[in-house]
């Protein structure tokens, strides 16, 4: 007869490995909820827009703004908002306070009708928190084309400003913040794509009227 085989012991798991097992499944779900949580507004925005397009269109010229004094009405993409004026876009205890408010106006740029360079920015909201705290007007901006209108309210008066540019840039550039011009041009800024801070989605328009 062959002799028998030695039957190997088996090693007991060790003690904390049912914990890390445990740990590990609920950082994993935990995740994917802060990934659900993130990108469900864009994802819902998205579809409400996609939604409306195949609806009738109705008279954007109707569009109530919300602040006659300081707002900005984009009748393509729903956007209707207060603005917030001369804040300090290097400081962002400064701007993140104002954009629970609207959009801010960036400190130092000029005012609507004037020559020069109006500049607004606004969160396309980095996580599921801030999109509740956060404004989040522009998460839309990348369906503005060349042509497409863009309304600023200030003191009463409408300024109708028309897109001409659309571009993507490197989230450090700051060129267009202060740009030196002898037009009265509008700049647009929002973190690209929605939910992240990787670029940021520059849009450019040109004053129509006054």
């Amino acid at each position: 007869m062959s002799p028998r085989k030695k039957q190997r012991k088996k090693t007991p798991p060790h003690p904390l490995a049912h914990w890390f097992l445990i740990s590990g499944a609920t950082l994993i779900g935990i995740g994917l909820l802060l990934l659900i949580l993130t990108f469900l507004p864009v994802i819902s925005v998205e579809l409400h827009y996609d939604a409306a397009q195949l609806t009738p269109k109705q008279n954007t010229d109707t569009q109530k703004p919300v602040n006659v004094q300081f707002g900005i009405v984009i009748p393509k993409i729903g956007a209707n908002a207060t603005i917030i004026p001369n804040v300090d876009p290097y400081d962002s205890r400064v701007y993140q306070q104002a954009l629970t408010k609207g959009v801010a106006h960036a400190k130092g740029s000029v005012f609507p009708g004037r020559v020069g360079n109006m500049f607004l920015f606004s969160h396309s909201s980095v996580n599921f928190y801030e999109a509740m705290r956060f404004n989040s007007v522009f998460y839309l901006l990348n369906k503005l084309q060349n042509g497409d209108r863009i309304d600023i309210y200030f003191e009463t008066t409408k300024f109708t400003y028309t897109v001409f540019e659309s571009k993507l840039v490197d989230q450090k550039d700051v060129s267009y913040l202060m740009e030196k011009t002898n037009d009265k041009l509008l700049t647009l800024m929002t973190c690209w794509p929605p939910g992240t801070t990787f670029k940021r989605l520059i849009v450019r328009a040109k004053l129509l009227t006054n």
